[in-house]
């Protein structure tokens, strides 16, 4: 898969020390990602089984021990995954992750 863009993670766990422990589980979620090859939602929860399935492509990924929310959009023919939003659960709660 390829990821756009990795530029989103980095900015997040840069902006406050606060979130620096972010950056090594989106890094792992990164690498992992870029080594998949996901033709359907059923592959994503294959591997990451704690993911939530949203509509029209949307993917919520748990980070950091259920710590940070990582909201995707998934091109599934491309095989190409846009990272929408990263965050905390409480700023997960402020976001339509269906239209973000």
């Amino acid at each position: 898969m390829r990821v756009i863009a990795l530029s989103t993670l980095k900015a997040f766990w840069a902006q406050s020390l606060r979130y620096a422990d972010a950056q090594e589980p989106a890094l792992a979620w990164y690498r992992d990602v870029l080594k998949a090859d996901w033709a359907t939602p059923a592959a994503i929860k294959a591997q990451f089984g704690t993911a939530s399935i949203l509509k029209d492509g949307r993917v919520v990924f748990n980070l950091g021990g259920n710590k940070y929310r990582l909201v995707v959009w998934i091109n599934y023919p491309y095989r190409v995954v846009y990272i929408r939003f990263i965050g905390t659960h409480q700023q997960y709660d402020a976001i339509d992750a269906q239209s973000i």
